[in-house]
């Protein structure tokens, strides 16, 4: 029976570890029976880091947040070849997401990743949301679902498992779940009318996974987070939804929960309420034995039962299996190469006001706003680097946080933005610019504020194809 359950509570784990290299102690977890891996951009995720993986167990479910635009992992370097939800949301060419969605698949298909911790299906409700914004189609919940349910499909036609997140809905919030634990303050009809339909239609696409969010819905529990809740996990989302499939933790040492209880409490609590998986974003070895334990404790105590440890270890094998069946999809999607895909949706994406146009090397200055923490620091807005392909000489002055506009030249002056709807200092900064030099071009890569300038250039997302997109029309 130990060793039943120590296997058990190893397959219901996905941790993710530090560094380039694959760590010694988790080649032997995987041997062990460790049921996932989450990767990240700091593992510098291939196929040789996943061959390394799967060498020490050919089941284990690799999984990656690779939902394009900014929250790439595969692309962190250069920025994603795919433009983010927002983007294709204001396209609204639920043919054209799903081809997006065919690539990132393939992509991740080359790479021989089992799960994809994406897409976003939140509807992006509150303007001064700060972690979802540009990751939501937008705001309106049929166009969340009908591009959830495109997205989904092109990424499992690709043979590789999707990801619906954050049940039961991070879109009305205004604070990040990685710093806090966000309440969302609205009804039982608003949620089940504007925030499930997204969700419903993930299910009806028949997503192979679901994503709880660390979210405080006192309508629906008062007392516990929606990944702590059994109201939540498994009387709306396996009862009301009809939703069978794996159900995955958002990290747990985020501070939504992590602030609570400890990463073992949080594992125990979660499966007691439903999950079925438990995403460690980062482990260390102590910490991956610590969690395991945590979980067999409980069952030996009488606190999980263990039907329902199996019954989760179960369900995160049976993504393994659906991964394992898809072999022909992923070797057809490989083959199917749509390399103009991400760039005609970026291109479609772009909402301009005015008609100035670039004909010599601008001066880029970068007015940085800090990026949720589920974007990778090193994520670059791309803006500058593909206006000097067009323009060499292009220069870059990076402006930090509330800080002052620099002396603005008698060169073009571009000021790249994000989410100026959501910063009054940005605008501010924006108008500053535009009073000391009227001929200004404001690019905002976020939740657009007024147009101002003399051009005004929304791309709706970070990503390397928007900044190209972006380069191209100040250049036409």
């Amino acid at each position: 029976m130990s060793t039943d359950l120590y296997g058990l509570a190893s397959a219901v784990l996905q941790p993710g570890y530090d560094g380039v290299e694959v760590p010694d102690w988790m080649r032997r977890a995987l041997g062990e029976g460790l049921g996932g891996v989450v990767l990240f951009a700091r593992n510098r995720p291939d196929a040789e880091v996943v061959r390394r993986l799967r060498a020490e167990s050919p089941d284990v479910v690799v999984a990656v947040d690779e939902e394009g635009g900014a929250v790439t992992r595969l692309e962190v370097e250069h920025g994603s070849s795919f433009p983010g939800n927002r983007a294709l949301g204001v396209v609204d060419d639920v043919h054209l997401t799903e081809r997006v969605a065919r690539q990132i698949g393939r992509m991740l298909a080359e790479a021989d990743i089992t799960l994809d911790y994406a897409p976003s299906a939140d509807v992006n409700a509150n303007p001064d949301n700060p972690v979802i914004g540009v990751r939501s189609f937008g705001p309106d919940p049929d166009l969340v679902a009908r591009h959830t349910a495109a997205y989904v499909r092109g990424v499992q036609g690709a043979g590789v498992a999707a990801c619906a997140k954050h049940f039961p809905g991070h879109g009305d919030t205004t604070t990040d779940s990685h710093l806090a634990l966000p309440t969302v303050h609205i009804s039982r009809e608003v949620l089940s009318e504007r925030d499930l339909p997204p969700f419903r239609a993930a299910v009806e696409a028949g997503v192979q996974s679901i994503m709880s969010g660390h979210l405080l819905v006192p309508a629906l529990d008062p007392e516990r987070p929606a990944t702590l809740s059994r109201t939540i996990l498994t009387d709306l989302l396996r009862g009301e939804l009809g939703y069978d499939g794996m159900l995955v933790t958002d990290a747990i040492e985020m501070r939504a929960v992590a602030a609570m209880h400890s990463p073992g409490e949080i594992a125990v609590r979660a499966l007691a309420a439903g999950a079925d998986a438990i995403c460690a974003g980062l482990v260390t070895e102590r910490g991956l034995a610590e969690l395991r334990d945590a979980i067999v404790a409980a069952v030996r105590e009488g606190v999980l039962p263990e039907e329902r440890l199996a019954e989760a270890a179960a369900r995160v094998r049976a993504v393994s299996r659906w991964y394992g069946a898809q072999a022909a999809a992923r070797e057809k999607a490989v083959a199917d190469a749509d390399p103009g895909a991400g760039l005609e949706a970026a291109r479609a994406a772009l909402t301009t006001t005015g008609t100035a146009r670039l004909t010599r090397p601008p001066l880029v200055v970068e007015v940085n706003t800090r990026l949720s923490q589920a974007v990778d620091p090193s994520m670059p807005t791309g803006l500058t680097a593909a206006l000097a392909e067009l323009l060499p000489g292009t220069e870059r002055v990076r402006m930090t946080d509330e800080g002052t506009l620099p002396p603005l030249s008698d060169r073009p002056v571009v000021l790249a933005v994000h989410d100026a709807a959501r910063h009054a200092w940005v605008r501010e900064r924006v108008e500053q610019a535009v009073r000391v030099r009227p001929d200004t071009i404001v690019v905002d890569t976020g939740i657009p504020g007024p147009p101002q300038g003399a051009a005004h250039v929304a791309t709706h997302g970070i990503s390397r194809v928007s900044a190209r997109a972006a380069a191209e029309w100040l250049t036409r």
